[in-house]
Formats: C-alpha cells, sequence, structure tokens
C-alpha cells in the first residue's frame, strides 16, 4: 500500500512478532539479561508479566534465540497455548524433545518417558528450557505438574527450567493454594512497564529505520504525544495507530505523520485513548 510513498521496504508497524524490529529499550533489554542470568544460575521457574502488547512474545523469542544459539548447553521447548490438561502438556512436552510415546500410552508411562529424557539431556551436561506464552492461561493442575516434573532427581544440576510469560492475572493465578511450592520456587519475576514518551519515540524510529526509512523525522512531536496518548505506551496499540495513520497520510498525499494522522487513527480504533488535551 504505503511502502513506496514513504520510502519504506517493510511495514515498520506490524503486528507480527519479528525480533529484527526488537529494540534494546532499558525494561526490556533489564528483563532480557536477568533471564539468562537466571538460567544461568539454574533456575526453576522465572516469571515475566505484562499488559496485552507489552512484548512479551517478542522478549520470549529473543531469549529463545539465544539459547538456541548455545545448543551445547541448552535444549530448547515451547509452547504458546497452554490451556492443556496435565497430560496434555506432557504431550505437547514430549513432542518438542522428539519423543514419540504411542497413542494409546498411560499417563504414568508418559511421565517416565518425559522424565527419562531430561535425565538423559542433563547427563549430557544440557538443560532444557520450557517456555510458555500466555502462562495465566493455564489450569493450575498443569502447572503443579510441571513443577512436579521438576523436582526429579539429577546429579547434574535443574534438568528443566521453565519460564512463564503471561498477562497480570498470571499472578493471581499463582496465589493459588496448590501452587504455593511453585511461587516459592520463582527464583526471577519481571513485569514490562508501558513505554514512556522517550521509550516511545525510540521505538518509532528503530522500527522505521528497521523497514528502511532513511528521511528525516516522520512523525512530528505533537503526533508522538498524540501518539502515546492514544496508545498508553503499549506497543501493540503504538503499532496499530501508527499502521493507521500511515495509510492516512498516504491517502492525503502526504508524507508527514501529524496531529491529524493520529487523532484519525484513533478514532478508528476502538480500545485507544482519547486524549485529553488536543492541541
Amino acid at each position: 500500500m504505503y511502502l513506496q510513498h514513504f520510502g519504506l521496504a517493510q511495514y515498520p508497524f506490524s503486528l507480527t512478532p519479528n525480533t529484527r524490529y526488537f529494540i534494546k529499550l532499558p525494561s526490556h533489554q533489564q528483563a532480557f539479561n536477568m533471564l539468562i542470568e537466571a538460567l544461568q544460575g539454574d533456575s526453576n521457574f522465572s516469571k515475566i508479566t505484562g499488559e496485552v502488547g507489552t512484548g512479551k512474545t517478542m522478549l520470549c523469542r529473543m531469549v529463545l534465540n539465544s539459547l538456541e544459539a548455545h545448543k551445547d548447553k541448552y535444549v530448547t521447548a515451547y509452547i504458546p497455548h497452554p490451556i492443556l490438561s496435565e497430560e496434555g502438556i506432557m504431550h505437547a512436552l514430549a513432542e518438542e524433545l522428539a519423543i514419540n510415546p504411542d497413542t494409546n500410552i498411560s499417563y504414568y508411562e508418559l511421565l517416565k518417558l518425559v522424565t527419562q529424557e531430561l535425565l538423559r539431556i542433563s547427563a549430557n551436561d544440557k538443560s532444557v528450557v520450557l517456555f510458555i506464552d500466555e502462562a495465566q492461561a493455564m489450569p493450575e493442575e498443569t502447572l503443579e505438574a510441571l513443577r512436579l516434573l521438576t523436582t526429579a532427581d539429577s546429579k547434574h544440576g535443574n534438568h528443566l527450567q521453565v519460564i512463564l510469560f503471561g498477562q497480570g492475572e498470571l499472578d493471581e493465578l499463582l496465589e493459588q493454594p496448590i501452587l504455593r511450592e511453585l511461587k516459592r520456587n520463582l527464583s526471577f519475576e519481571f513485569e514490562l512497564p508501558a513505554l514512556d514518551r522517550g521509550g516511545l519515540e525510540a521505538y518509532v524510529e528503530h522500527r522505521l529505520v528497521k523497514a528502511g526509512y532513511n528521511g528525516s523525522h516522520m512523525f512530528t512531536e505533537i503526533a508522538l504525544d498524540l501518539l502515546l496518548e492514544g496508545s498508553r505506551g503499549i506497543p501493540r496499540v503504538i503499532n496499530i495507530l501508527a499502521h493507521k495513520s500511515l495509510l492516512v497520510a498516504y491517502g492525503k498525499n502526504q508524507h508527514v505523520i501529524d496531529k491529524i494522522h493520529i487523532l484519525a487513527a484513533i478514532r478508528d480504533t476502538e480500545f485507544a485513548s482519547t486524549p485529553k488535551n488536543i492541541r
């Protein structure tokens, strides 16, 4: 649509997580560094929370990619839709570990197979790191089954490390009595904040440059101010509003994003916040 008009090679504000667009904002970089440190310290469970659209999945993929570059130390597993029973989560983990159990296997036998594979990997001085996205959707019993799996005896350190990524409801879930021990085993917790004004400007500029833009500032100062108000600093909402504002400017054959374009995008987006003071 507007790529040639703005001198772009790619759409800069796509909603699909792409590690190419990861920006090392202080909060996200801090979370990344501390997760890596927690894993190196043989943590059992780590937890990252944040509102919808704050960049949890992007952070998850960045850590996952980092570990996959060290296959001599880590075996990674990723479960993005964890609304699973205890048996379901074991089947999912078995698939990630390339275990192919019989379809009619009992839960006990499946658990034994998974545990044996985890211990075999551990005996080779590697650790399995399980990434669970949208963890707030997991049943309590399934989370507890994972905790019990981490307690299997190993002479080579933690054989299974789990990173939970979820919305704020994950904190409420972990308050349930059945998950008391899991909560005690959390070695690292971090809540991803919304972006402030400086973070938003850096975020927008970074994505434009990564998409091939080499012109001067595309967004005016007031446009960025309104974008912050309308998005509440949530990266996913920033992307939606920024993309719509580019469409509006393209339709008017304009090349600079100003107040009128952002306001049009906000009016067209039901969940955007209406700015209080419009200059």
